[in-house]
């Protein structure tokens, strides 16, 4: 029975929690953590990507979790690039000239902070040339984006901390104040879309994507008042005056992106068992490229969001679960090779093929 189990494959699962679409878990601070970790403990590999393992102060270690931004998840999901597990990276730290003083020091203190408890390894930081000037967008689904007036100055900034000997990428924009009232004020009571999290990710792809580095994003922001009413499932991000913590707790040991397997062992897309992701949200890009046969695709019904994009729709074959209960022990079944047939009151009967011998009468 040992032995069996030392030559069996390991078993990869990638966990999806779309950004910026008011998913009912994983659409605020951290929330989708708890399944992460569930899942984790029942599969070799869990790949997920910061939405799911960020929660602003908070932050849980998860040995084989490999935490990969969006677009490089993207990449490596189409069998583009391959992902290299770490011992450790190097941080740069890349904060936007627009943050005020006191706010700047707030996130230095942070930072320094995870280098003296959590022995982190940082470089030097890096202040952009310019403000970033990022502005908030929400589109006609309800999904949040965002915009990057002074996209160049990100680029020069992240060439800088590269060079200074960085492995992985935190960068710290300043965001506006201005969110609207409404919309802050569902967020922090459990409702609503996260209206920072789209601009977050186009700041993250648009590193990824020029420099083929682990990279994660941080907004900085004035505190807000004090409101005793705030949601369980946002108070992470009340606890604090950064949220940078989880963010360089994650990238301390992102894998690093490989583009062929000359550059090293690496985990590619054709050894992923298993993809999860909310029904609603079928449509992303590495859920689609990693829906294929051979490859368990489970959809979470109790994990709505603001999108109508069922796998149904499009001719995907996925089993629905009711909430991420089930898929973890979906997840276990198939990984111990056990039909989830086996494991209900109702077994279905075998059905002939095509025109052999007639039918048994039952």
């Amino acid at each position: 029975m040992v032995q069996d189990m030392c030559h069996r494959r390991p078993y990869t699962a990638v966990l999806v929690v779309p950004t910026g679409i008011g998913a009912a878990i994983g659409g605020y601070a951290g929330d989708a953590l708890p399944v992460a970790r569930g899942l984790a403990a029942v599969v070799d590999t869990l790949i997920t990507h910061p939405n799911v393992m960020n929660g602003a102060q908070l932050y849980w270690p998860v040995a084989n979790a490999l935490y990969v931004e969006g677009y490089g998840l993207d990449q490596f999901a189409a069998g583009r690039w391959g992902l290299r597990p770490v011992h450790g990276n190097r941080i740069g730290l890349v904060l936007d000239q627009g943050i005020e003083t006191e706010l700047r020091w707030r996130h230095l203190q942070a930072a320094e902070a995870t280098r003296a408890t959590l022995g982190l390894n940082l470089t030097d930081y890096v202040v952009t040339d310019a403000p970033l000037g990022v502005a908030l967008r929400t589109a006609v689904s309800g999904a949040t984006w965002g915009t990057i007036q002074q996209p160049d100055a990100l680029l020069r900034a992240v060439e800088k901390a590269l060079a200074a000997g960085a492995t992985a990428i935190a960068v710290v924009a300043r965001f506006p104040d201005d969110t609207d009232d409404t919309v802050l004020q569902n967020y922090r009571q459990g409702q609503g879309v996260d209206p920072l999290a789209g601009a977050e990710a186009v700041i993250s792809h648009l590193v990824v994507r020029t420099f083929q580095v682990p990279c994660a994003h941080a907004p900085a922001l004035s505190p807000l008042p004090l409101d005793p009413k705030i949601s369980p499932k946002s108070a992470a991000e009340e606890i604090g005056y950064t949220f940078l913590p989880c963010v360089l707790a994650g990238l301390s040991r992102a894998p690093q992106f490989v583009m062929t397997t000359a550059q090293g062992t690496a985990l590619w897309a054709d050894q992923v068992d298993a993809i999860i992701a909310p029904t609603s949200a079928w449509g992303g890009s590495a859920v689609l490229s990693l829906s294929r046969p051979g490859v368990q695709a489970i959809a979470v019904d109790a994990n709505t969001t603001t999108l109508d994009v069922p796998a149904a729709t499009l001719g995907l074959p996925v089993v629905r679960v009711a909430s991420y209960l089930e898929a973890i022990g979906l997840i276990a079944a198939h990984r111990a090779g056990v039909h989830a047939h086996a494991l209900t009151a109702q077994v279905p009967r075998l059905q002939v093929v095509g025109q052999g011998f007639p039918p048994l009468d039952r």
